[in-house]
């Protein structure tokens, strides 16, 4: 195990104080990057332990902040705040644009070397972003089959992952099949990856609060989402030996 170290940093965003979680690997030297999108109810330890999970594996990682530094537990202030942002891709861009401009700007960060891993909220960040022409090395999202500008979806230079569960009410049959037309009309080269059984937020551990209707954890297919994220990243962003 490696030493990682972690930083909080403070960025603008949306009109907002943004406060997201660096986290760096051991070594001195440039390495390969990863922009963290939360779920829809923000930043939260699990995304926190994320990051420091990919700093382990050499990346440097910046979760990013969805809320100014909130975290939107009760299901009804993340709806009033998400549903509006998900329907403006202009806004997901810029707050996109302003935590990648946070990650660029760290010295450890190879800026030519970045991707995009988002869940919810942020993986539809993290699309707006290669339809915005970011040169990521790869996106890859969970619950995140959000379509967005068919011209501009050509854009997207790099592989795209994307994983859902069968039996998410709230990315559907239609959702996906819009997803994955829109993916195949733009040329992207994309992989769609479906869980059986599972529901909405699957990867996400339990929470004693309440939750969107459709919510629910499935622990082994949460496992196995999480290593075809690394799969993705060690396929399209290989990390060499620390110095």
């Amino acid at each position: 195990m490696t030493t990682v170290t972690t930083h909080t940093v403070e960025y603008p965003a949306d009109g907002l104080a943004m406060v997201g979680h660096l986290a760096l690997p051991a070594g001195t030297d440039r390495r390969p990057a990863v922009l963290l999108g939360p779920e829809g109810p923000g930043l939260s330890d699990v995304e926190r332990r994320r990051a420091d999970a990919l700093a382990e594996l050499g990346y440097v990682a910046l979760a990013f902040d969805l809320h100014g530094g909130r975290l939107l537990s009760a299901p009804e202030d993340m709806l009033a705040r998400c549903l509006p942002l998900l329907a403006d891709p202009d806004r997901m861009r810029n707050i996109g644009h302003a935590a990648l401009d946070v990650l660029r700007a760290e010295p450890r960060t190879d800026p030519d070397r970045i991707a995009a891993v988002g869940y919810g909220t942020g993986g539809a960040i993290g699309l707006e972003l290669g339809r915005d022409g970011v040169g990521f090395r790869a996106i890859g999202t969970v619950n995140a089959l959000t379509t967005g500008r068919p011209e501009e979806t050509a854009r997207i230079r790099c592989p795209v992952w994307a994983g859902v569960g069968s039996e998410d009410p709230i990315m559907p049959p239609p959702q996906r099949d819009a997803f994955t037309a829109e993916m195949r009309a733009a040329g992207v080269d994309w992989r769609l990856v479906v869980y059986g059984g599972a529901l909405h937020a699957f990867h996400h551990p339990p929470t004693d609060g309440p939750v969107v209707p459709g919510v629910g954890h499935h622990p082994r297919h949460a496992q196995r989402a999480w290593r075809d994220i690394v799969g993705l990243l060690a396929e399209c962003l290989p990390v060499t030996p620390a110095r």
